[in-house]
């Protein structure tokens, strides 16, 4: 639970104007370590944990490992621990719902309907993300206003009323795509190679392809559903 203090700076709106690089030494001086950065370990992420790498190579990351992701993605995993001697926490859904859910509706059940594919969200990710999530007062992520519609409103800084009120750290907020590819590039920050392949937003392997010119950033991310769809439930509720 925020305290009075925190939630009122945190609603007055004057951490808007700060860097990314601020709002990450206010959120860790902030929480202490009762704060986690959420790490699907895109151009996003990675760029970030440069920036705690800087101030505090012990904070905390974890991340969702699906059970369906690329090996790319698992690649890069080892070489951001290795390149900054982090600890990843490896968050996992429950065998046994994944079990149950796959003998009744398939493996590739989420091309079927959208419920099934947000049944699928729910428990290889969204069920992992409340366990993590339960244990901090906030969390960190990589969400930016440009990557989607359903993002265009999202704060450096909020209270996350989905998760119990605890706050919400997005330093990446106002950044483009360019801005974060530059910076992870003149950083030598390890990046998933997947990006040079056309893939923007990288998620599990069978809902994730390359994007075609002129295809907007999310377009590769279940592109058989709408645009305003594209949530798995981890920033918007089902």
């Amino acid at each position: 639970m925020l305290n009075g203090a925190v939630k009122a700076q945190i609603e007055n709106g004057s951490l808007e104007s700060k860097s990314a690089e601020d709002i990450i030494a206010w959120a860790l001086q902030t929480f202490g370590r009762k704060i986690a950065l959420a790490s699907s370990f895109g151009a996003e992420d990675v760029a970030i944990i440069h920036m705690l790498a800087q101030i505090d190579p012990k904070a905390r990351i974890f991340t969702l490992d699906t059970g369906r992701l690329n090996q790319e993605t698992y690649d890069v995993m080892d070489k951001i621990r290795d390149t900054y001697k982090v600890s990843i926490e490896i968050m996992f859904p429950h065998t046994d719902a994944v079990e149950q859910m796959v003998r009744q509706h398939g493996l590739n059940l989420f091309y079927h309907s959208i419920e099934n594919r947000k049944l699928c969200c729910g428990i290889r990710k969204v069920e992992p993300l409340n366990r993590a999530l339960a244990t901090v007062d906030a969390w960190i992520t990589g969400l930016r206003r440009d990557q989607v519609v359903t993002r265009g409103s999202v704060k450096k800084v909020d209270i996350d009323a989905d998760h119990g009120g605890i706050a919400k750290i997005n330093p990446l907020a106002d950044w483009t795509w360019e801005q974060t590819l530059d910076y992870v590039k003149q950083h030598g920050v390890p990046y998933n190679v997947l990006h040079d392949q056309g893939y923007p937003s990288i998620g599990c392997a069978p809902c994730t392809r390359a994007v075609k010119p002129g295809e907007d950033f999310r377009a590769g991310r279940w592109w058989w559903e709408r645009p305003e769809q594209k949530e798995c439930g981890l920033h918007v509720k089902h």
